[in-house]
């Protein structure tokens, strides 16, 4: 016979797959043949699942990506698109998150590369790593307006980013920044460096990014601190991925 408090103190506790499976235990003749561990792992194991589940919804809730549908799986390998599957399959495995190496990934607008940098975000919110995707040109609006406040708020920001196991970049460099953006970036990727990941989704190789910094030394100091520890995908394609898609669907 159920304990109503039993019952009780599981909800209370949150353990609210215990609960239920604790319910359907009481009402259903088939689990009366089980023996007392197998019932209690039966009900731990549903918890846990449970557990899992909403943390991994939490995770990709949090990383605001651009489209959460997107899953390596599903990865489109065209022949035009050039698309290295070896090495986007070994990346999957998560491997330079472990080791807080970069993705660099580069290719026209429209080429899918934010996409891609997505499904790259699924697969370590899978993982349970924290993911956060974000433009840059939002993350140096954040920056600068926390910048100019007197309560610390830019060095909170600063260890808020450092924090996270991958971070997704878009729009990385889409144009020059100022001197302060510049010093802006420094920040981020010095607090990140050897600690954590970062994908870079940019139209353009690192070889243009120089120009885009501006300041020799400064920007000597940020590709130093990326370039080397990065695996670099090139996201090519004759058609947009807008286009094939449309094409597809008019068949």
């Amino acid at each position: 016979m159920m304990n109503q408090e039993t019952l009780r103190k599981l909800m209370e506790m949150k353990m609210s797959g215990m609960a239920e499976l604790y319910q359907l235990q009481n009402e259903n003749k088939d689990f009366q043949s089980m023996d007392f561990d197998d019932r209690f792992n039966l009900m731990v194991d549903t918890e846990y699942d449970r557990r899992k589940s909403n943390k991994l919804e939490r995770l990709i809730k949090q990383a605001t990506f651009d489209d959460s549908s997107a899953a390596v799986e599903l990865i489109e390998y065209h022949a035009d698109r050039k698309l290295d599957k070896q090495l986007i399959l070994e990346l999957a495995s998560g491997t330079y998150l472990q080791k807080h190496h970069n993705i660099i990934l580069m290719g026209a607008s429209g080429n899918g590369k934010t996409w891609i940098s997505n499904a790259f975000g699924i697969q370590a919110c899978r993982q349970f790593y924290k993911v956060k995707y974000i433009r840059l040109p939002e993350l140096l609006d954040e920056l600068a307006a926390a910048k100019y406040e007197a309560d610390g708020s830019f060095r909170k920001l600063i260890q808020k980013y450092r924090s996270i196991d991958l971070l997704i970049l878009d729009e990385w460099l889409l144009s020059e920044l100022s001197q302060d953006q510049v010093l802006h970036v420094l920040e981020i990727i010095d607090a990140r460096l050897k600690r954590t990941s970062t994908i870079f989704c940019s139209q353009f190789a690192p070889e243009g990014w120089h120009s885009k910094l501006g300041q020799a030394q400064v920007a000597d100091a940020i590709l130093d601190r990326i370039v080397h520890d990065s695996y670099k995908i090139l996201v090519d394609g004759d058609l947009s991925m807008r286009e094939r898609h449309s094409l597809v669907a008019a068949r």
